[in-house]
């Protein structure tokens, strides 16, 4: 499947300005700009598995079936539902601050959310 893999972050663009428009305190800012978060994914069909694994042990979990509602989570640990969406090769995904789309390209995870105007993209290199 396109999206099953290991990933680990190998760059990231705008994303102090994106993290102090959500509000994240200066310290939550400053240990994630270089941190090496991984993201896991497992696809099967339409069901995925979406973990995010922080340094220190903290992972944030998503399980969704494209098309149909689901419990989701955001970085900072609140619940919602939104209901996760395929356009093309994208995953795309309307978190309450902001629209978040994903991708492969070139065998890297694309992950793009906007909020406010402000452009958050983070390129994570496919470790497995």
């Amino acid at each position: 499947m396109a999206f099953t893999g290991k990933y680990e972050v190998a760059s990231q663009e705008n994303y102090d300005d994106f993290m102090k428009l959500l509000k994240f305190p200066a310290d939550i800012v400053e240990k994630g700009r270089n941190a090496k978060v991984i993201t896991e994914v497992t696809q099967n069909g339409n069901n995925f598995t979406w973990s995010q694994i922080y340094p220190g042990g903290k992972t944030m979990k998503n399980t969704f079936v494209i098309g149909q509602e689901s419990e989701m989570e955001t970085m900072d640990g609140k619940k919602f539902k939104a209901t996760v969406k395929m356009e093309g090769n994208k995953i795309i995904c309307d978190f309450p601050n902001y629209h978040h789309t994903s991708e492969i390209e070139g065998g890297n995870l694309v992950e793009i959310s906007t909020c406010s105007g402000i452009t958050y993209k983070r390129i994570s290199k496919k470790l497995a």
